[in-house]
């Protein structure tokens, strides 16, 4: 779904670009952290580094231990939204995605997946990790899209992979 696929490697990807953003977090057990500060790459850079096919509607983010989740790519494509790197001036923590997490603030805070390890972009939407168990699709903070129903089953979750095996990892 992109026309110029790529890989970087670790040294590549810190020579890129950086960007500041200040934002509020706000995680879907109702916790907020208010006036964050992240920098990192700013996803814009990398989605028109691969020239998105006007097909790409969604992407299922992929990180570390086979995590994944999803966001239509008019979330992702935000210019506030980061690879980031760093929190508060420092090094992101293990805990918290070191060395690299996703951070698409205007949303829940569990599609800011931690781990990042690229994106797969699709003309359909799939489930990530947490859709799969229940969450909601998209994650709206300001409209309450926490839960999106019942799980799906090991059946359906099957489907949804070999669903997402014909598309390729984009980026």
């Amino acid at each position: 779904m992109v026309e110029r696929p790529f890989s970087l490697t670790w040294g590549e990807f810190l020579a890129l670009p950086r960007k500041t953003v200040q934002c509020d977090i706000h995680c879907v057990t109702t916790w907020s952290r208010l006036d964050n500060t992240f920098e990192g790459v700013p996803v814009q850079d990398l989605l028109q580094r691969a020239g998105v096919k006007k097909e790409a509607k969604y992407c299922l983010v992929v990180a570390e231990q086979g995590f994944t989740t999803n966001l239509p790519l008019s979330d992702l494509e935000r210019p506030e939204n980061l690879i980031a790197l760093n929190w508060a001036g420092e090094p992101l923590t293990p805990e918290h995605g070191w060395p690299a997490r996703l951070l698409v603030p205007h949303l829940y805070f569990w599609k800011s997946a931690k781990w990042v390890r690229g994106f797969e972009l699709l003309d359909e939407d799939l489930p990530g990790f947490w859709e799969q168990n229940g969450y909601h699709m998209r994650g709206d903070p300001w409209k309450e899209e926490r839960y999106g129903g019942r799980g799906l089953t090991q059946h359906e979750i099957n489907k949804f992979r070999n669903a997402s095996k014909k598309h390729g990892v984009g980026i």
